[in-house]
């Protein structure tokens, strides 16, 4: 009976071990899977494998996009005195050119033009071509954004197209002249400034009257001077200096591209 008694403690003390090692051995059947006591545990480890060659981030682009003046922007447009009565396009002849532009720290930022919608399509090419270029423009938002007030905008040296100017600052009858067409453009007014006769003046800085080549100033026969008068625009349509602008001609007559 003794025997029986130690044979039955020796298996059971046999089993006891057994149980014991198949608790603590390491899982090796649920990679990944959920710790004891619901710790997280990091996903299972892939094999090592070579990491994919670095590209360098994708070159920006102009990305110059046309839309329709949207009624809110046109009522602030009214607000300010950029279109009155007596003024001679509707909304639905306007458009706005949305693009990117280089600004003279080298950064990229998003600008707008409102023009009349048959200069559209080739300000957005001459504004992706400068882009391209990485021609630096200072600003460029509508001038309703200065109040109305060209003059504001010119000191801002900010680049707008569109504005039927009001009665203290008009310098040609609404209905010919080429802002209040839509078909004119300022482009960078510190580095390009004009003659204003009724001051004797340049506006809105003397500093930078010589035609002397460096960033964001336009001179004949460069890059910008280029790309405009490809596409039938005259630089300075007016009689005194005026380095910053181009129209499509005075009086502002139906554009047809060249």
């Amino acid at each position: 009976r003794r025997a029986r008694i130690v044979g039955r403690t020796r298996i059971r003390a046999v089993v006891g071990l057994l149980f014991l090692a198949a608790c603590t051995a390491p899982r090796t059947d649920r990679p990944g899977g959920d710790a004891p006591d619901g710790e997280p545990t990091s996903p299972a480890s892939s094999p090592p494998t070579s990491s994919p060659p670095t590209s360098s981030p994708p070159e920006p682009a102009a990305a110059a996009e046309i839309r329709p003046v949207s009624r809110r922007q046109w009522n602030r447009m009214k607000r300010v005195g950029v279109w009155r009565a007596g003024c001679p396009l509707a909304r639905t002849d306007l458009r706005r050119v949305e693009v990117n532009h280089y600004t003279f720290d080298g950064t990229v930022e998003r600008g707008a033009l409102v023009v009349n919608r048959d200069v559209a399509p080739a300000i957005a090419e001459i504004f992706t071509e400068l882009f391209d270029k990485k021609f630096p423009i200072r600003k460029m938002r509508p001038v309703e954004a200065y109040g109305g007030d060209v003059n504001a905008s010119l000191r801002d040296d900010n680049t707008s197209a569109y504005n039927c100017r009001r009665p203290d600052q008009i310098n040609a009858p609404p209905q010919f002249s080429p802002h209040a067409n839509g078909r004119a453009i300022d482009i960078n007014p510190r580095e390009n400034p004009w003659m204003d006769l009724r001051c004797q003046c340049w506006v809105p800085t003397p500093e930078t009257r010589a035609r002397v080549p460096g960033p964001g100033v336009i001179v004949k026969g460069g890059l910008v001077w280029r790309l405009f008068r490809e596409r039938g625009w005259i630089w300075q349509n007016i009689k005194v200096p005026d380095y910053m602008h181009f129209d499509t001609g005075y009086p502002s007559r139906p554009y047809t591209p060249s």
